[in-house]
């Protein structure tokens, strides 16, 4: 008897621990859903039709960098914090604005639904709550497009295609669909492509001597000439004489970045056809592989004329930070 009641004590006694330590990631959520880059808002109707609607619309339906026609880093769908109930609050990403609190912003990651980030953003009155967006948007962002490129890369790994050639050539390994297959397979480059209605989607792999991209000369100036030379010797147009190049009315953008623990330069802007009419955005990454003495080139580029091309950048971009090198 005596040993069945310790038995007793000790099985309640695990039991309440177990519910001490049952926290909010214990509990069974509903996947997220939603759009890639759709960003659900909700804030009151007066508020989205006045100046906090406006703050909200400048800093997070500003135009991405680097494509030819301008297209918003989110999708916004604003609904009133009444509505943002049931179904709907499954979003993968939304941003709250909460009128009469104390100043300031909160993370909200998996409150809902999984994955989920949500960011909440308060204040006494508008003045205040414009003021924590125009500061915190950046980093906002930031964290909202981590979300979603984490969700993209997710989605590409449900097909992947089986390739060990850039493992071969390069030491790389790169996660991209079955939907993509190789237009050029050479001994130091790659080229490989994704058809899609009335254009493509593509991506180059190859590789440059460090002193190339880094010496007395400007990185960008340096990155640009890589691009056009490689433009010309692999990337033929539709015309004969006409090849691949940077746009020449105006300069890319040029950003510190990081892949796979390696310093990298980010490159993002406009391409054009030599003697040719053709164009779209372009997003390139020249990692740094100090060990090996070069810099591995990883480009993504879009031809869909007269479409929207934020969200095809958008994959490439998920496609190209997924890289590892051996």
């Amino acid at each position: 008897m005596k040993r069945s009641l310790i038995v007793l004590a000790g099985i309640f006694l695990l039991i309440a621990c177990k519910q001490e330590k049952t926290t909010k990631d214990d509990r069974i959520l509903t996947d997220s859903s939603g759009n890639i880059n759709q960003l659900t808002v909700v804030v009151e109707n007066k508020l989205w039709e006045g100046e906090v609607g406006e703050a909200i619309r400048q800093n997070f339906a500003a135009p991405v960098d680097g494509l030819p026609q301008e297209e918003p880093l989110f999708s916004l769908s604003q609904i009133p914090p009444e509505t943002f109930t049931g179904f709907v609050r499954n979003s993968r990403i939304f941003l709250k604005i909460e009128k009469d609190g104390n100043k300031g912003m909160d993370l909200v990651t998996d409150e809902f639904s999984r994955p989920q980030t949500g960011i909440v953003i308060q204040g006494q009155n508008s003045d205040e709550i414009i003021e924590v967006i125009n500061k915190q948007a950046d980093s906002i962002v930031k964290l909202l497009k981590k979300t979603e490129l984490k969700e993209k890369q997710r989605r590409i790994r449900k097909s992947l295609k089986k390739d060990d050639a850039l493992s071969k050539k390069f030491g790389l390994n790169l996660k991209f669909p079955t939907a993509y297959r190789y237009a050029k397979d050479e001994e130091q480059f790659s080229w490989i492509r994704k058809e899609i209605p009335k254009g493509s989607m593509e991506i180059l792999v190859y590789e440059v001597p460090i002193s190339s991209i880094e010496n007395d000369s400007s990185v960008v100036s340096n990155i640009i000439k890589m691009r056009d030379s490689i433009g010309e010797a692999q990337i033929p147009g539709r015309l004969e004489g006409s090849y691949m190049i940077t746009e020449k009315a105006y300069a890319p953008y040029l950003f510190e970045s990081e892949i796979d623990g390696k310093f990298a330069y980010e490159t993002r802007g406009t391409w054009e056809v030599h003697n040719d009419f053709m164009a779209g955005p372009f997003v390139n990454y020249a990692i740094k592989d100090t060990e090996n003495n070069r810099f591995i080139i990883l480009e993504g580029f879009v031809f869909s004329p007269s479409r929207s091309k934020r969200d095809n950048i958008f994959e490439l971009d998920a496609i190209l930070q997924s890289a590892r090198i051996d």
